[in-house]
């Protein structure tokens, strides 16, 4: 069967179109798609007045990973699918090169203009905590195997994950949090898991302790965790989200030295246009198929 999709922007870019067609698409008007690529990031509320207009639309596809500002649009009327685990290999990357920076204090040294004092910590042998249980997380444990660490994983549900030495559910975060040399966040931003790491969390954390978060910047409150750097509550921070974001000049984490900052490089377009345009083309070739799709929308999860 082929797949009559519509890529909305007309103009959006050529590997999007491109994707569709490897995977048996055929490109066509909104009013006679059967599928819809939204290719617009940038502007979710237009998404809620174009699939209104075409009623007949089965299939919604989002080639991003983070749906938060398209969750109210989504009915059971159609699947809604996206590109979560599309960024995985890359993103664990960048959060153990965070936690490596952070904790061998690369941060002081790589402006350092004097020889100064001997410091830091190594990975090898240290507990680690990550909070989510998705892609991301199921590459970082990999990226973990070789330093030994042992890894608790903490997610919404009570099964094992591939790898991790202890698995706990997000209410008993608590006791995930103390020991652990690093603390990641992986997860998917909800109304649950908004301000997950507050004072509390922090206070929980060993004072050597690094915060890495590559997930969503609202996972943290950032006044608590200003007041934690500050004060040594814990180790240091490395954030590629921050809450608000962009950060604007003069904000207070700025000028942490226990603060690492990059601007939600952690998966960046030339890393991720492959992978999208692979998820893409084989969801397209799946609905012709009638087999199932990839990165489903849970609703109910709001992810």
């Amino acid at each position: 069967m082929t797949v009559a999709v519509s890529v909305v922007p007309e103009d959006a870019p050529a590997w999007v179109v491109d994707a569709v067609r490897a995977g048996g698409g055929m490109i066509v008007p909104l009013a006679e798609a059967e599928a819809l690529v939204w290719a617009n990031p940038w502007q979710p509320d237009l998404l809620g007045r174009v699939v209104a207009g075409a009623p007949q639309l089965r299939w919604v596809h989002l080639p991003f990973a983070g749906v938060e500002p398209y969750i109210d649009l989504m009915t059971p009327d159609r699947v809604w699918t996206c590109g979560k685990g599309v960024y995985a290999e890359p993103v664990a990357e960048h959060a153990l090169a965070l936690a490596l920076a952070g904790l061998r204090c690369l941060p002081t040294r790589i402006t350092a203009r004097e020889w100064g004092a001997h410091d830091g910590r190594s990975l090898f042998d240290r507990p680690v905590t990550i909070v989510g249980g998705g892609g991301i997380t199921e590459w970082l444990v990999r990226l973990l195997a070789p330093f030994r660490c042992a890894v608790t994983v903490v997610r919404r549900q009570d099964v094992p994950f591939a790898g991790a030495d202890r698995v706990l559910t997000v209410d008993h975060l608590h006791e995930a949090l103390p020991g652990a040399a690093v603390v990641f966040l992986a997860l998917a931003l909800t109304p649950a898991t908004t301000g997950i790491i507050g004072a509390a969390e922090l206070a929980a954390m060993d004072a050597e302790a690094w915060l890495v978060n590559v997930a969503r910047g609202r996972h943290v409150v950032t006044d608590d965790l200003v007041a934690a750097l500050r004060d040594g509550v814990i180790g240091g921070a490395a954030l590629d989200v921050t809450d608000p974001e962009p950060l604007p000049p003069g904000h207070p984490l700025w000028e942490l030295p226990n603060c690492i900052i990059t601007p939600h490089t952690a998966n960046t377009v030339p890393m991720a246009q492959p992978h999208l345009a692979a998820r893409l083309t084989q969801n397209v070739a799946a609905y012709a198929a009638g087999r199932p799709l990839i990165g489903t929308v849970d609703l109910a999860a709001g992810y």
